[in-house]
């Protein structure tokens, strides 16, 4: 039975003409993405969004809110949690600088795609509703980029709230890749009062859904989704409340995951270290189409499809 791995028919030649040192590999563009969860009474369910099918990248695949950092991200804000200092700790970045720039994409974006803001008025408190039509407006203009989140913050005095973050993952597309990221993955609860919507341009359907539930799916071969979308899922399975799983952050490795791709006994065997079920083993000469038979690793025939089979190369709900 074939799973929802998405794996594109063209990485087989992309990853021999790298090795042949025919292809040269982009530099990743940083980007973060949120696994927003709330409580229900079966347990933690998170936020996903499906992305449309018809998206040239990835198209169908369900991911989680987020996107590429924006270089207006490093601005000053309002600030509140751990000090940036531990951030770049944290987060394995050289300057506090580029520990903010991606501490405030997560948050951005999730507002952008998700309508849920991970900001209040003080250092303890967190906005309510913001889907009335001013914030509907400022969501569109941070969208368009006619104003930058330090200033949207500034504006409406606002904090923002990095202890309502706790950073889980660390994915990198792989250098087959024309379009590269290398994506931090958080965890947050929904804030009281607030409530997701679909405000991605990208995504046709949101849906809260139990991580367990997900995974089934995907491994029913009924949900898209690429591996660090499924990773993170098995991961998040474990805990009974959203309060475990942010608690849980401080002790996840963040080691960033690249895929690698090798020669052996003429086939090409594409890994992502540490997640032995993703592996792939590909004829050489042979294009696969679809996704891969769980447990096997093996090419299999499910259509393409979230933050992808190797890292998101769009890790937005548009790992991405």
């Amino acid at each position: 039975m074939s799973n929802g791995q998405w794996y594109p028919p063209e990485w087989p030649d992309r990853i021999r003409a790298l090795a042949a040192g025919e292809l040269t590999a982009v530099t990743p563009r940083r980007a973060a993405t949120v696994m927003l969860l709330k409580d229900t009474p079966e347990g933690p369910a998170v936020h996903m969004l499906r992305r449309r099918a018809s998206m040239a990248f990835a198209g169908g695949a369900y991911v989680y809110p987020g996107g590429g950092v924006d270089e207006r991200d490093s601005r000053p804000v309002r600030w509140a949690g751990p000090a940036l200092a531990e951030w770049t700790v944290r987060l394995g970045v050289d300057d506090e600088a580029a520990a903010q720039a991606i501490v405030c994409a997560a948050v951005r974006e999730t507002y952008e795609e998700a309508g849920v803001l991970l900001a209040g008025e003080t250092a303890d408190s967190v906005v309510g509703d913001t889907t009335g039509d001013d914030w509907e407006a400022d969501r569109a203009a941070l969208v368009d980029r006619e104003l930058s989140f330090a200033e949207f913050l500034d504006r409406r005095g606002l904090v923002l709230r990095s202890d309502l973050l706790g950073a889980w993952a660390r994915w990198i597309t792989p250098e087959f890749e024309p379009r590269r990221f290398d994506t931090w993955f958080f965890v947050a609860a929904l804030p009281e009062g607030q409530r997701t919507r679909n405000a991605s341009t990208e995504a046709d359907r949101t849906v809260w859904i139990r991580p367990a539930d997900a995974a089934a799916g995907y491994d029913k071969g009924e949900l898209l989704m690429m591996p660090p979308t499924i990773a993170t899922l098995r991961a998040l399975g474990r805990y009974e409340a959203a309060a475990d799983a942010l608690a849980a952050a401080r002790d996840q490795d963040l080691t960033p995951i690249l895929a690698q791709a090798r020669l052996e006994e003429g086939r090409l065997v594409l890994s992502w270290p540490g997640h032995d079920e993703f592996t792939k083993h590909i004829p050489t000469g042979q294009s696969p189409v679809g996704g891969g038979t769980a447990g096997e690793g093996s090419v299999g025939d499910s259509p393409a499809g979230g933050s992808p089979a190797t890292g998101p190369a769009e890790p937005t709900g548009g790992a991405r």
